[in-house]
């Protein structure tokens, strides 16, 4: 699979980089940076070593006095060495430290204030349609974007044992939840949730547990990467908005694997879910590597209007809405035309499934395939969409 280069900009200083696994953190860095000391914590040799006494750390680095760069894999797994490398960055040495995470749990519990204002923390991202040279939507929608799903032969059995890979190595290993038969049909029940506004106790009564479990299973979920929630857009609301977050899982092909599929399931409802995720995790990559003031959100009135996203700040300000269409249809319109009635300064989008663009009563209607090919980090949504 040939692959342009990724969009996520090197900062000079040192960084954390999360992103979860799969994601390709520690390929681009390889790539990055050839000559560097990689510590790497997913070898149960050095796992042990370091977790026994952390302060090898700086033996290791001292015996390494050429290596510029300091590399150190999945650190979430001891956290301890946060404290070597603490030391190690206040000797004002010249040496860069790298350190990559694929969950923020034990980091967030375990000190990553001691770094506050030394290292800076940098997301990698599925792919974006824009770093690959041959993106197809469809194919996309099926199996999403995910480096180690889209290297693979068999890219669906990948995707099968993506999820157990975290339920085995990651939430049993470290004992965050106390049922995983629990926790294990929590991740479907919520699959229902992606790409619309969640509500915590219909998950737990479909669950069949308490609010203040799938709470706790939530929070296990986003720390571990693999769901987002995009808040409510209230700047200068004119009318009542709803005041729960919309819920997504990371990346489409997961939601996919998660997604239950039977008689009772239309398949339209669960291709309209992965192309509004497929659109909410590029919005998310675009606004991580551009590096500007600029947030996403969603709108909904307690009349039940909604607009799927309304991206705020340095990028522009735009209210989009995707649909699972190949024909523009006039309601599809409607949600766009109430926004900008609250919000006329703000420009408007409708991503469709068809090959047309078009503008209709001064909203852009534009084909989905393209709008992603074209989504490049630090370009503004009115240079890419009116240019």
């Amino acid at each position: 699979m040939e692959l342009v280069s990724r969009f996520l900009p090197v900062p000079e200083q040192s960084f954390f980089l999360f992103g979860p696994r799969g994601t390709g953190k520690s390929t681009w860095l390889k790539e990055k940076f050839p000559e560097a000391l990689f510590v790497d914590l997913l070898k149960q040799d050095t796992f042990r070593r370091l977790s026994a006494r952390p302060e090898r750390l700086e033996e290791l680095v001292a015996g390494t006095p050429n290596a510029e760069v300091v590399v150190i894999d999945e650190v979430q797994r001891v956290p301890e060495l946060l404290h070597t490398v603490h030391h190690l960055i206040e000797q004002k040495s010249a040496r860069q430290f790298i350190m990559t995470g694929s969950s923020a749990r034990k980091l967030r519990r375990g000190g990553v204030d001691l770094l506050a204002g030394r290292a800076v923390v940098r997301t990698m991202h599925p792919f974006m349609a824009a770093e690959m040279q041959s993106f197809y939507l469809d194919a996309a929608l099926q199996t999403g974007l995910l480096p180690i799903v889209l290297a693979a032969d068999a890219p669906d059995d990948v995707l099968s044992a993506y999820v157990s890979l975290y339920l085995e190595e990651e939430v049993q290993r470290e004992g965050w939840v106390r049922n995983l038969g629990n926790f294990a049909r929590f991740l479907e029940a919520v699959s229902f949730s992606h790409s619309s506004v969640l509500n915590v106790s219909n998950v737990a009564r479909e669950c069949q547990v308490e609010r203040r479990t799938v709470q706790g299973f939530l929070e296990v979920l986003t720390d571990l990467l693999l769901c987002f929630t995009v808040p409510v857009f209230t700047k200068r609301a004119q009318r009542q908005t709803t005041t729960h977050p919309k819920f997504y899982y990371f990346d489409a092909g997961v939601y996919r694997s998660l997604r239950p599929h039977g008689p009772l399931d239309r398949a339209e409802e669960i291709d309209g879910g992965a192309f509004e995720g497929l659109v909410a995790q590029h919005l998310k990559a675009w606004i991580a590597y551009s590096g500007t003031a600029t947030d996403l959100y969603f709108w909904r009135t307690r009349a039940g209007t909604e607009v799927d996203f309304v991206v705020y700040g340095d990028l522009g300000f735009w209210a989009i809405e995707v649909k699972n269409s190949a024909e523009v249809r006039s309601q599809h319109l409607r949600p766009l035309k109430s926004f900008r009635a609250a919000y006329p300064e703000c420009q408007t989008a409708l991503l469709y499934r068809g090959n047309e663009r078009l503008l209709i009563d001064d909203i852009w209607c534009l084909p989905g395939e393209k709008f992603l090919q074209e989504l490049r980090p630090g370009t503004n949504l009115g240079d890419q969409t009116i240019g």
